[in-house]
């Protein structure tokens, strides 16, 4: 009998580590940035806020008028099944502070953001008035208070708005321009510096000899990585040569906080990166039980976190957005962040599915008019195809004691948005 050799087909392969625990393993060895900086608040969009923010006035500053209308006091409100005439004793615009007396029987006209004087409670929409030259009528449709907007109802002074952690969105930055704050405390930008291995990998710039390939994956990378709060230290291609690979690495290693590299993980004899890894630094582990991605190390060179990816395209953005994209935002001390669930989706087809390994398929998911998922594959799902990621809108996530898929079972997905 020939003796074989363990592959990426092979479901029970000793030293396979789940996808949770190997999640839980990188999560759990990654350190958190200390280091911070102070920037404007136009260049903190897509940054992790390093210090809370503590709202220095009251939002809105003034009660005000959230309609364009009437202001008046509640006691001149008719009762019911009656009218009243209200005579307009002057106009009030956005930014005008009216100091005048306004006496019962007479109301203001206002505009949607003017201070309410002191006195008047109420303000009648314009829509719900019959308007005069001179006066107003109403009827009994209306209430106390209505239409008013209390000064600090949104933010009271000295409240915490923004929690040490929050990955800053536009409304986040809107907010804190609304409360006077120019400048804030964020963590610096995580310097990664980013390779490709192989012999056989050439920049897109080159003629590609036969039997070579333009580098993909490297593009794929930067595109992937191309965030506020990341610096990207772009290695280029490294030829499967240990010395040279171990050089590299542990020159990329005295600058940057993580080194990605894809290619040269797997077992065979031109695959140096694991070797490299081994000699310059740590190795924790490297293969996980899923499909695409099975040959995956990670390790630390010095004090570099390390991500040895695989070197078909398809498994490199699987790994990175499984793998690396959470441990990123561990480094960079993230704790608040869109979410991109898992949701649930009818499978369209069948789909054929061992128990034994997490396998993530690519996927274009719709809605009915009912509001239900429904997902099916892109077709071939080989790990070098890469047009199935292009084509996809999800991941198809098949766990890792799910066995086959029939037509018609729901499956979890995950959208690209909010993940992407």
């Amino acid at each position: 009998m020939i003796n074989t050799k363990t592959n990426c087909a092979d479901i029970n392969e000793s030293g396979l580590l789940p996808v949770d625990q190997a999640k839980n393993t990188i999560l759990a060895a990654m350190p958190v940035l200390q280091d911070s900086l102070q920037i404007p608040i136009e260049q903190a969009k897509g940054r992790c806020l390093a210090e809370a923010i503590i709202s220095p006035v009251q939002v809105p500053g003034h009660t005000n008028s959230a309609v364009d209308g009437y202001a008046m006091h509640s006691c001149d409100l008719p009762g019911k099944g009656t009218q009243a005439s209200l005579k307009i004793q002057a106009t009030i615009l956005a930014g005008q502070l009216y100091s005048e007396n306004c006496p019962t029987g007479y109301c203001l006209r206002i505009m949607t953001g003017a201070p309410i004087p002191i006195g008047l409670d109420t303000v009648i929409m314009q829509e719900h008035c019959q308007i005069s030259d001179t006066a107003i009528l109403i009827d009994d449709r209306h209430s106390k208070g209505q239409n008013v907007r209390q000064a600090g109802e949104d933010i009271q002074l000295g409240t915490t708005v923004l929690h040490q952690g929050k990955l800053l969105c536009p409304a986040d930055i809107g907010l804190l321009a609304s409360l006077g704050i120019t400048e804030i405390k964020v963590k610096r930008k995580l310097r990664i510096a980013i390779a490709s291995t192989g012999n056989e990998i050439y920049s897109i710039a080159s003629v590609v000899p036969d039997g070579g390939l333009y580098d993909s994956n490297r593009y794929c990378l930067l595109a992937a990585l191309d965030r506020p709060d990341i610096e990207i230290i772009n290695l280029g291609i490294i030829q499967d040569n240990e010395t040279e690979l171990l050089q590299r690495f542990n020159e990329a290693a005295d600058y940057a906080d993580i080194i990605i590299s894809t290619g040269g993980v797997s077992v065979g004899e031109a695959d140096f990166t694991k070797a490299a890894l081994k000699a310059s630094g740590d190795i924790t582990f490297w293969k996980v039980a899923i499909k695409p991605g099975r040959p995956i190390a990670f390790g630390k060179i010095k004090q570099s976190v390390f991500f040895g990816l695989p070197g078909n395209p398809v498994a490199v953005l699987i790994t990175l957005y499984q793998f690396v994209l959470p441990a990123l935002e561990k480094m960079l001390g993230i704790t608040d962040k869109p979410i991109a669930p898992l949701i649930k989706a009818r499978s369209l087809q069948s789909i054929r599915k061992k128990p034994g390994r997490t396998e993530i398929q690519r996927g274009i998911v719709s809605q009915t008019d009912t509001g239900e998922f429904r997902v099916k594959t892109t077709g071939k799902q080989g790990s070098g195809i890469l047009s199935s990621i292009s084509m996809a809108n999800a991941f198809i996530i098949l766990q890792h004691d799910q066995d086959k898929v029939e037509q018609g079972d729901w499956v979890d997905v995950q959208l690209f948005s909010g993940l992407f």
